[in-house]
């Protein structure tokens, strides 16, 4: 990203202003840390005013969804009624529900009950029970551009156990966001994530992490949840990516189903619990964009 052009040449951000007042001195600082052997983030990751604006309104959809579902989820609810709320509304405003084919995966969204971790089957045989914690994880197109975020919600009489699972995991992300600077590193907020779920006993999938997102479904780069501070991929405005930890009661190690290729479960069989949200890197700190 940091080949050098014309002070007076349009910006490569496409924001139209010259060169030189636009993110000439984003290139030099980010340049600096290259030299100083830090992995930064490419052009192609860094969106502009008009792309974000654009993420904005994907992203306003992708929440009334989960709003959507917040208002109807229950105990005795197939997972496919809310396959049924995710199409309707999200059709109904003018987005495309983004799981839909996406490599193939058969439904508009992702139920994880329990002991799923992620990428959970919405079908009709899958009955929501007291006592259970499920995620539901949204990711929506609008004319081109991508919004994702899921919520975990607690069904019926859930155990003192399960209600901490969720809360903590909560906390996980909230802890991470704090992290969320420019000029800082992911590593930053993936080790806030991790201290706070060792220190309540509980572990974090190392497996699977987050990711960017904005012009595609997942973009660059990959945000992993187990790794250290003053590590991974510099942080700077206009990058935008999901904050998504995989919060397991017991250990972190996961299977996939061996008959569909997506349900992703603990090994141990204990609860996981998941919340998402999406946050843009600012000048001044951060904005979060979907939860």
């Amino acid at each position: 990203m940091l080949e050098k052009m014309g002070r007076n040449l349009p910006c490569w951000c496409g924001s139209g202003k010259k060169y030189k007042n636009c993110h000439a001195a984003f290139d030099s600082r980010v340049r600096e840390f290259r030299e100083q052997g830090y992995e930064v983030p490419s052009r192609k990751l860094i969106k502009n005013g008009e792309q974000i604006q654009k993420i904005r309104e994907s992203s306003r959809i992708n929440m009334a969804v989960l709003d959507a579902v917040t208002r109807e989820i229950g105990e005795g609810m197939p997972c496919s009624r809310i396959n049924e709320i995710v199409n309707d509304v999200t059709y109904s405003m003018g987005g495309i529900p983004a799981p839909l084919h996406y490599e193939g995966y058969p439904y508009s969204v992702c139920t994880s009950v329990n002991e799923e971790v992620c990428h959970g089957f919405p079908d009709r045989d899958t009955v929501l029970r007291s006592g259970d914690i499920v995620n539901v994880d949204v990711s929506t197109i609008l004319d081109g551009f991508y919004s994702d975020s899921s919520r975990m919600f607690l069904i019926g009489e859930v155990s003192e156990e399960k209600q901490k699972l969720v809360r903590v995991c909560r906390e996980c992300v909230d802890r991470g966001l704090e992290q969320v600077r420019p000029w800082g590193f992911l590593g930053d907020m993936g080790q806030a994530v991790h201290d706070h779920a060792l220190k309540n006993g509980m572990s974090v999938v190392s497996t699977i992490g987050g990711h960017g997102c904005g012009l595609e479904f997942h973009e660059d780069p990959y945000v992993s949840y187990v790794s250290r501070r003053g590590t991974g991929m510099l942080m700077v405005p206009g990058m935008i990516f999901t904050i998504e930890p995989m919060v397991n009661l017991g250990g972190p190690e996961v299977t996939v189903d061996a008959e569909n290729g997506w349900e992703v479960r603990t090994r141990d069989g204990l609860p996981s619990a998941q919340w998402e949200i999406m946050v843009l890197v600012t000048e001044e700190g951060h904005e979060v964009l979907t939860w």
